[in-house]
Parts: C-alpha cells; structure tokens; sequence
C-alpha cells in the first residue's frame, strides 16, 4: 500500500526590485511579521507589493509601511486595510543595532523580500540600505546593460 503524496506548497517570493537599483545593500535581516488572518490568505495568493514600503521605529518597535496587501476576496466584516503599519519582529539585539544604524545620516531599512518559511509562516527580508547617488544609477544601469550583451553575445556564439 502506497503512502498518500504530500501536498506540495506553492513556494511565495515576492521581491522589490526596484530597491537594489536605488540603494546599496549594507545589511540583512530575516524578520518575522505580525499579520490577520485575511492577510496571510491574501500573501499565499501572491497579492503583494514591496515597492514604496519602508521601515521605521515607532516607542522601540519596528513597523513596516506602504507594504501593500491586497483585501481578501472573501473576506468579511474582518478584513484588513491594504497599506497598514505592521509590526516586524526580531530579537532587541538586532533591533537595537538597526536603530543606531538608521540614526546614522543616509542609511534607512527597506523591505527586500517577503516570501514563506516552511512551517508557512510569513517572514520578511529586511535590508539596512545606503542611497544611491545619480551617478551610482547610471552605473548600474551600464552594468545591467552590459551583462545583457555578454550574455546575448555568448548565446549566439558558435563554437
């Protein structure tokens, strides 16, 4: 007799990709998120946006803002709001290190990837980020370009 298959979990990564061409990454941090239960229906549907969202303390506590979770379709009376603050979760040492960070000039906390852990909780990956110069963008966008090419020109390669 034959076990029953496990239902494979659908794996849910949402990143903001306009981040890495706005900021230099200095720091990562895996934080968990404190959500309603319309919302994590809502992030296993892939109803997410990361762009626009930041991070800010608020009393020793660090939210995240304009992260954009879709309403539920089904849900009721209960639903939650799109763009609430949301209360991200990680140990006071980090929390703590984070703060004299960002009270530094030009660093700030963006939120670079969302996505479920396993035991299907919802986490997010923070980054403590320095802001890029106009100059620093025009490189990246030289760089991006360039690697398209090389890989365009190795693609029509004959060997």
């Amino acid at each position: 007799m034959s076990t029953p298959a496990k239902k494979k979990k659908k794996n849910i990564e949402i990143i903001n990709r306009k981040a890495a061409f706005g900021y230099f990454f200095r720091d990562t941090f895996e934080a968990g998120i404190v959500l309603r239960g319309t919302e994590i229906k809502s992030i296993r549907a892939g109803l997410v946006n990361l762009n626009d969202s930041f991070c800010y303390f608020s009393k020793g506590e660090l939210l995240v803002r304009n992260l954009y979770i879709k309403e539920y379709d089904f849900g009721n009376q209960f639903n939650h709001e799109p763009r609430r603050a949301r209360k991200l979760l990680l140990k006071k040492a980090e929390l703590k290190k984070l703060e004299k960070k960002v009270k530094e000039r030009g660093f700030t906390i963006i939120p670079y990837r969302l996505y479920m852990s396993e035991r299907g909780f919802a986490k997010v990956e923070i980054m403590l980020a320095e802001g890029k110069k106009s100059f620093n963008k025009r490189q990246t966008i030289k760089d991006k370009d360039l690697k398209r090419e090389t890989a365009r020109q190795m693609k029509n390669a004959r060997f």
